[in-house]
């Protein structure tokens, strides 16, 4: 059995690989967070891809791919396969994305958190597990079925609270304080899966095909660069629940006023018999004498 080393270079890998799980995590629940304000649906699956790229690409894929830095198995060069190392990657993010999916649509319980902390928690270790089943080096690779077991339970675990805080943690104390415990989680989960390995090695030694970390290590930094420069001009570039606030106010305050609809002129009361056209007369008014008729004297008496 072949000495393994988890810390090649001291406590830096572990300390980059603890920066990247929180810094994926910190950018990876800001998103989730406008999935729950989002106005449409088109909107809400942006906001869910760019939260399974930051949970799923950064906080988990890149935080086990910088902690492998520091993995080493004495007598053996190890060396890792491109196409399985890529699909570590997408089962990563595709798990982060629907599990978001199962607890991001409809009212939050806790049938849908589990089921998607589940969902989420397996696809993580499945990602660890097919992450280390791309090492290519000279011997069997064989783990502990206890704390295989027990690295997995920690995934369910922590992928379940990770989904919740995603759905609920809103401020952004609470959300930094959320993504140095999801940092803990990953890592933790990362490392008592690593310690589940022994490696047995061969008595014949070939050559050992598949790229070594050297060749791997600039894209993948380049990526989680551009990734999460990314991740931050979209967080920036979009409105905020404030930023909508002020421009409904302002468009309210822009927004003419009504005049109030002035009140119809009363119409006259109808006169059918022509008086109001009549001249007025003195008749009946005080002091007026009262007419008579004259007298004809050549009528008679």
């Amino acid at each position: 059995m072949a000495e393994i080393n988890h810390f090649e270079y001291g406590w830096i890998t572990p300390t980059l690989s603890y920066a990247l799980s929180v810094l994926g995590s910190f950018l990876g629940l800001i998103c989730a967070s406008r999935i729950r304000t989002a106005g449409s649906g088109g909107q809400r699956l942006w906001w869910g891809l760019l939260a399974a790229w930051a949970i799923g690409g950064t906080a988990i894929w890149a935080m086990h791919f910088m902690a492998m830095l520091g993995f080493a198995v004495d007598g053996t060069r190890i060396r890792y396969d491109v196409p399985l190392t890529a699909a570590s990657t997408i089962i990563a993010v595709v798990a982060v994305g629907i599990g978001l999916s199962i607890v991001g649509t409809g009212r939050l319980n806790a049938a849908r958190l589990i089921i998607g902390g589940l969902f989420t928690g397996l696809g993580v270790a499945a990602m660890h597990y097919t992450g280390m089943a791309a090492m290519r080096l000279h011997g069997d690779l064989s783990y502990d079925p206890l704390r295989v077991g027990l690295s997995v339970l920690i995934a369910v675990v922590a992928a379940t609270v990770a989904l919740w805080l995603a759905m609920t943690v809103r401020r952004g104390l609470a959300i930094a304080a959320s993504a140095l415990v999801m940092g803990v989680a990953v890592n933790g989960m990362h490392f008592t899966g690593m310690s589940a390995l022994s490696v047995h090695l061969h008595e014949e030694r070939g050559e050992v095909t598949g790229a070594d970390v050297t060749s791997l290590l600039i894209p993948i930094i380049l990526a989680v660069i551009f990734g999460v420069v990314g991740l931050i001009y979209a967080l920036l570039a979009a409105p905020t629940e404030d930023d909508r606030a002020a421009l409904a106010y302002l468009d309210a305050r822009h927004t003419p006023q009504q005049q109030p609809v002035a009140a119809p002129a009363p119409q006259p009361t109808p006169d059918p018999v022509g008086l109001r056209a009549r001249p007025r007369t003195t008749l009946g008014q005080p002091g007026t004498p009262f007419p008579f008729r004259r007298r004809d004297d050549a009528g008679p008496r």
